[in-house]
């Protein structure tokens, strides 16, 4: 399509788009508020370590991906997804009347379940927001519609991580953040009313509440069908890939870098808006069709981007030892301006890898398992995720340094896209096409 920017004006996608981007937000406004309260007031919420709970308390809101995705992608098989979608904003609005109580009782039990149940409700969506596009957008809107989509949620998570870090400053922390979680939570169940039907594809679907013995079905079935399994391994990385270099930005901005807030802040800025860029600009580079070479492009650029900017670090790191009078603005333009330029490419790489992705589920994915190949992909997302943290642990019990992390994750992207390649040809082979000009 000439301007993808024109369906936010239809009602087939503008409201379902705006509902999704408030959920979003409203998850990273709450999880932040209450990480932020955990690191800097512990004291008031329990006699634990806080720098253990921060550590623990994303863990809770993931649980709910292994324990539900499997019954999750089901429903949204079985029933109509504008019904599901406004269910799952007014259990949103219970949830955040619930945290509400919670942060002005100071109830650090009560702020965890609701952490929880927060998990829960993106996990009942996540089947819903995928498998709601190839339903209302034609299969050359679908690049730009999966781009917008991707768009808004980092954008969304950016904006919430900042509002929330705010928030959860203030000294009347419990009062706005309620106050602000709550409206959120209702905004996103008005805009959801105007969303169109969405008829069910397999309304006569029996249900199987066990969720291990349905996501042992789920995988054995898209196992058996290479193109969807190899897709979702590919999703899966990505989230693996960057949870790796997102959970470090903080730690990298104080501890290698050796600045404030306002670092950490501008790393994750344009990494996200990056991405946004990047995902955008899939609908240009494809020209509206499946483009899977975008995926092994954007692998690259992630690779040489990460290594470059972890290369880039590593050496502001030894000039910063070597002088402890310097800080990392005094150093110079060029330093500075080179990495924040390798994150926004590496952003913008993220992208272009991860869009064309989520188009194969969506249009290679039968339209009765659609919404379960989207919770099968959910629930590896979140065992990536989960292994990202080992991964990163296990090398910096090693002496790895945050850079060198950075360098051996890059190296790893690598032997994943070869992979990628080797288990499925079309990557490559749309990657050569797509370089030399053979396509489109």
């Amino acid at each position: 399509m000439n301007n993808p920017f024109t369906l936010l004006c239809q009602q087939r996608f503008g409201p379902f788009f705006w509902t999704q981007g408030l959920g979003a937000f409203n998850d990273n406004v709450f999880k932040t508020a209450l990480i932020t309260q955990v690191a800097f007031n512990t004291a008031s919420l329990t006699t634990l370590d806080g720098a253990t709970l921060a550590t623990l308390l994303p863990g809770v809101f993931i649980l709910p991906f292994f324990l539900f995705s499997a019954s999750a992608g089901q429903l949204a098989d079985k029933y109509e997804k504008s019904q599901i979608i406004r269910l799952v904003k007014l259990l949103e609005i219970c949830i955040m009347l619930f945290a509400s109580i919670g942060f002005l009782s100071r109830s650090l039990l009560m702020l965890s379940l609701a952490l929880f149940l927060m998990g829960v409700h993106s996990t009942l969506f996540g089947p819903v927001k995928y498998s709601y596009l190839p339903q209302h957008l034609r299969p050359n809107e679908l690049t730009a519609g999966n781009g917008l989509v991707e768009m808004g949620s980092f954008v969304a998570i950016l904006l919430g991580q900042v509002l929330g870090a705010w928030l959860g400053s203030l000294e009347q922390h419990a009062l706005f953040t309620s106050l602000s979680v709550l409206l959120i939570a209702v905004s996103g169940y008005h805009l959801s009313r105007a969303i169109p039907l969405s008829p069910a594809p397999v309304p006569d679907i029996k249900i199987n509440w066990n969720p291990v013995t349905e996501t042992i079905k789920n995988v054995r079935t898209f196992w058996a069908q290479q193109t969807l399994w190899v897709g979702i391994v590919a999703i899966s990385w990505f989230w693996f890939f960057g949870a790796t270099l997102l959970a470090q930005f903080p730690n990298l901005a104080k501890h290698v870098l050796q600045g404030s807030e306002c670092d950490f802040i501008s790393l994750l800025s344009i990494f996200s808006v990056g991405v946004g860029v990047g995902s955008m600009w899939c609908e240009k580079l494809s020209k509206g069709q499946q483009e899977l070479g975008l995926v092994m492009l954007g692998a690259l650029g992630m690779s040489v981007f990460t290594w470059d900017f972890a290369y880039v670090t590593s050496d502001i790191q030894q000039q910063l030892l070597a002088n402890p009078a310097l800080t990392l603005h005094a150093l110079g333009g060029f330093e500075y301006w080179h990495m924040l330029l390798d994150v926004a490419l590496l952003g913008i790489c993220g992208g272009l890898y991860i869009v064309p992705l989520y188009v194969l589920l969506q249009s290679r994915a039968e339209a009765g398992y659609q919404s379960r190949v989207i919770a099968a992909n959910n629930i590896m997302n979140a065992l990536f995720m989960v292994l990202s943290a080992g991964f990163s642990v296990w090398l910096f019990g090693m002496g790895v340094s945050i850079p060198q992390l950075f360098m051996i994750t890059a190296a790893v992207n690598v032997l994943v896209a070869v992979y990628l390649c080797f288990r499925q040809p079309e990557y490559w082979h749309s990657a050569r096409d797509y370089v030399l000009g053979l396509r489109g």
